[in-house]
């Protein structure tokens, strides 16, 4: 059968990495590393679509690979979990991963790790793509953890730059703290439940004998403590501004196709599960309305490209948290496919920027780049009307959905909470327009103005009033920006299509797709609300939000083209704000005072009491049998009279003793 297929589709990705691997040991054959991984990503693409048109309409196609794990009741196979939500996952995995690696072949042409590059992203499709077709918790995990590992090794790419390997780590323990939460959940259902399959699992789950316990609605808290991890949602939000510092095309990577997307997927999959608590979504979407709004507002003041459109992807994957929240996990999982195509069109847009300037990334030090870089400036400009959800690009579909969707049940059941998180959902949406455009305006409009940066392996400007500068490039010097070559910018021009043509899809090709997966649960039908003082909600949101966008648009304008002086002026009258937001509201600060600074001053601790107490110790007792060698070694001389008198000695010792008894 075609859908047999499926089992091959995640170990395309894993032999292309295997002959990275190969390719990165044998130096003449290096520059064979980006065709094979490309090859290999884009085998799993088409895969994925044959078998997505050969899969059931209605339910799910469960492809066993091989036997995993087995011990005595307990069964994790290596098996694949295919409806309609893994069919839409695989089409951003594959699809954009495809084209970002073709996109990062010229990116990142003459870098001496070249096939160790292209060997980290092979094995980042590969993780991931066990995590989206996986039928059972554990796979899931596997996939879960490897995407984990492999966002360290791309994030840390440069290791003899300290701010980058120091990025890594920080990743990779930031989300050790969410996968906790995660595993110990995994635990927890399969003690409650007795296993850790999806349809066994949904089975039980949705059966009305079945009366959840206290433990059972501990699951969903735990679960979703894995999710605000892995899509830095706060406060677990702070790594993901530091993967910066890994080369832009990682960026585009984990921001668009994989690594962030995980969280949101993981709680859509397992709505049935969530279920089971009635706080447990109420507490996802205030998460995921906060984040949105948080992130938004330190967007506002930042000054490298790349960290604006990261904390961009923070508000955005809170706007999907938001979604899922309140049950609309239609628009949370369309926003999550129209967001694949513009955001990874803004990152590789911002690549080209920092390819033509040699790492430069403080958008104070460029200005007017459209007159060298026009193909570049529109493709961005493409991107940032999707951004924005300005009609009718994709964002604005799929944004408004969610707003819609969270308003309309807010006003529907008369849920004070849903209405404010939809407020701050449209307030989010005008900031998002404002941030977003002020980066635009700034670097391609006005006169021609620019710094160029610094070479591949330089540490950046640690200024402390913004951002440090990541520079990750490494080309040949130009005197002045030019444009990307087309093995770079075709790759854009298909994601410029996307970020376009993904919203006319439209909510019911999304409603479909979703209503035939395991989030059923939380498809809502379009709530109507009667009432004189207010339109249909999505009318109204859709009226709102497109106000709120040009709103922003126009201010951004104003304040970064028109009179950038003003933007000056104010930034002078409210320096104490602006220096707030600039720290992003000193959380790191924070982090650093409250839980690293003690938790090293215990290590050291630790350490001085290892070193004094349990070391002296242990020399203690190696030592005490070496001084009574010693002591001894006298009397082993050799000498036979003094062993003759010894003898005596102790006899007469012996025999006064007896006597002293008598």
């Amino acid at each position: 059968m075609t859908v047999d297929l499926a089992k091959w589709i995640p170990w395309m990705p894993a032999l292309a990495a295997v002959l990275c691997g190969l390719c990165a040991a044998y130096r003449p054959a290096r520059k064979l590393a980006a065709p094979i991984a490309i090859a290999g990503i884009f085998v799993a693409f088409v895969m994925s679509v044959i078998i997505s048109g050969a899969a059931p309409v209605e339910g799910a196609a469960v492809v066993h690979g091989f036997n995993w794990l087995a011990a005595g009741a307990f069964r994790a196979d290596f098996a694949y979990y295919l409806d309609p939500l893994t069919f839409v996952m695989l089409y951003v995995v594959t699809g954009v991963g495809t084209l970002v690696a073709v996109y990062a072949s010229g990116y990142m042409k003459g870098d001496r790790g070249y096939a160790r590059f292209f060997f980290g992203v092979s094995l980042f499709i590969f993780a991931m793509l066990c995590l989206v077709l996986a039928d059972n918790l554990v796979l899931l995990y596997l996939g879960w953890e490897g995407v984990g590992l492999c966002s360290y090794l791309l994030i840390g790419y440069y290791y003899d730059k300290p701010s980058a390997v120091a990025a890594g780590k920080k990743a990779f323990i930031v989300n050790r703290i969410g996968d906790l939460g995660f595993a110990l959940g995994i635990f927890l259902t399969w003690r409650e439940f007795g296993t850790v399959q999806y349809a066994e699992l949904f089975d039980l789950v949705r059966q009305a004998s079945v009366e959840p316990t206290a433990a059972m609605q501990a699951i969903p808290f735990l679960l979703m403590l894995g999710a605000f991890g892995k899509s830095a949602q706060f406060p677990l939000h702070v790594w993901l501004p530091d993967a910066m510092e890994g080369p832009t095309p990682v960026s585009a990577l984990i921001h668009a196709a994989t690594m962030v997307t995980a969280g949101v997927y993981m709680i859509t999959r397992l709505l049935p599960v969530f279920a089971l608590s009635p706080e447990a979504l109420t507490v996802v979407a205030i998460v995921g309305g906060f984040t949105a709004l948080f992130a938004g507002t330190i967007a506002l003041c930042q000054y490298d490209i790349k960290r604006i459109y990261a904390y961009s992807t923070v508000s955005q994957l809170g706007y999907m948290f938001l979604g899922i929240g309140a049950m609309s996990s239609v628009g949370a999982v369309f926003h999550l496919f129209t967001h694949a195509f513009f955001k990874a069109l803004l990152f590789l847009t911002a690549g080209s920027v920092m390819h033509a300037l040699t790492g430069q990334l403080d958008l104070r030090k460029m200005s007017g780049l459209r007159e060298k870089m026009p193909v570049t400036c529109w493709l961005m400009f493409i991107g940032c009307l999707a951004l924005a959800g300005v009609p009718p690009l994709a964002g604005f579909y799929s944004k408004d959905l969610i707003i819609g969707d969270v308003m309309a049940r807010g006003l529907e059941e008369h849920d004070t909470l849903l209405t404010i998180l939809g407020m701050a959902a449209l307030l989010t949406a005008f900031l998002t327009a404002f941030y977003t455009f002020r980066l635009w305006f700034r670097v391609f409009m006005g006169p021609l103005s620019y710094e160029m940066g610094h070479d591949h392996h330089a540490e950046g400007d640690h200024d402390a009033h913004h951002a440090p500068i990541a520079a990750d490039i490494k080309v040949e010097h130009h005197h002045e920006p030019h444009e990307m070559p087309w093995l770079m910018n075709a790759p854009l021009l298909v994601l410029a299509a996307g970020a376009v043509l993904a919203g006319w899809l439209g909510e019911h090709w999304m409603h479909r797709m979703i209503e035939s997966s395991s989030a059923h649960l939380a498809v809502r039908p379009v709530v109507e609300v009667d009432d004189e003082l207010f339109m249909n909600p999505h009318t109204l949101t859709m009226v709102l939000s497109i106000l709120a966008a040009v709103l922003g648009i126009v201010l951004a304008a104003w304040f970064h083209l028109l009179d950038r002086p003003a933007a000056d002026r104010v930034k002078a009258r409210h320096g104490d704000l602006c220096r707030l937001l600039e720290n992003k509201y000193f959380i790191d600060e924070i982090y650093d005072r409250a839980i690293v600074t003690p938790l090293r001053m215990i290590g050291h601790l630790l350490f001085v009491f290892d070193r004094m107490v349990i070391d002296g110790v242990v020399l203690l007792v190696s030592y005490l049998p070496r001084w009574l060698g010693l002591a001894l070694q006298p009397a082993q001389r050799g000498v036979l009279q003094g062993y003759g008198l010894g003898m005596a000695l102790g006899l007469a010792v012996l025999l006064g003793w007896m006597i002293t008894r008598l």
